[in-house]
């Protein structure tokens, strides 16, 4: 169930016909891998018609830009997220984060191309980002999105029906998975399609062999080059931030 106040900033992005996809807390509310979410982080198109339907729907959500960096091309092109808090009464106090490029994910145009659309009633459409993308954008150093990760993966298997798992399905999970019975199990199960992604995976050798502490390890290291990767890519674009900020003291 998506709350009214976020139903209310979603519909003013229709409204305006702002071409953005839901990713954050509120997309893995929408794939069963979570059950809440306060605030609503959009993927957004750069262009600069896009960039202004979205002042557009800001202006009639009575929202305000918060903290650095200023809303504009060449920060969200860099990578940065900017960030605006809501004040119309319908929203009041929800906080809207976009963002133009993410580590680890095509362009936008790309992922517009592969996005989920789901109708939430008669009047209200979402976009969102397809699933893999939605795993891949969780692969960061922030402690709470590896458990949600596993969930979203875990949601997805867990909601096929037996004996309907596409090829597509089946290598999505062999990629993703990180609950290791459950990798074991579809590695042995479907060991031709397991096999064909060992260069991408090595890990699943040892689910294919249902080495379970060899698999507990190479989970480990997974996420620790994860996480390396993701500091590694916020450390200048911090201090840009910083820079930003110190800029405006003075």
């Amino acid at each position: 169930m998506i709350p009214s106040p976020i139903r209310k900033v979603l519909s003013s992005m229709q409204k305006n016909g702002v071409q953005s996809l839901l990713m954050g807390g509120q997309a893995c509310v929408i794939y069963g891998g979570a059950e809440f979410s306060r605030d609503t982080d959009l993927g957004l198109l750069s262009d600069l018609d896009n960039l202004s339907k979205f002042q557009q729907a800001i202006a009639e959500l009575q929202a305000e830009r918060i903290a650095v960096p200023p809303f504009g091309k060449s920060f969200l092109d860099a990578g940065l997220a900017v960030h605006f808090r809501c004040r119309h009464p319908e929203a009041s106090g929800l906080r809207i984060d976009v963002m133009a490029k993410m580590r680890g994910l095509d362009r936008f145009e790309v992922l517009w191309q592969r996005r989920t659309t789901r109708v939430l009633d008669s009047e209200l459409t979402v976009d969102l980002l397809s699933l893999p993308d939605l795993v891949q954008s969780k692969k960061t150093q922030r402690d709470k999105d590896w458990p949600m990760l596993r969930r979203l993966v875990e949601a997805d298997y867990f909601s096929t029906p037996l004996g309907e798992a596409t090829e597509a399905k089946v290598r999505f999970w062999l990629r993703e998975l990180r609950t290791p019975g459950l990798l074991i199990q579809v590695a042995q199960e479907h060991w031709r399609v397991a096999e064909n992604l060992l260069e991408v995976r090595p890990l699943i050798q040892a689910a294919i062999a249902g080495e379970i502490p060899a698999l507990g390890r190479g989970l480990q290291q997974e996420m620790e080059r994860e996480i390396m990767l993701d500091r590694e890519y916020w450390a200048p674009l911090r201090r840009q931030l910083e820079e930003l900020r110190r800029s405006i003291r003075s």
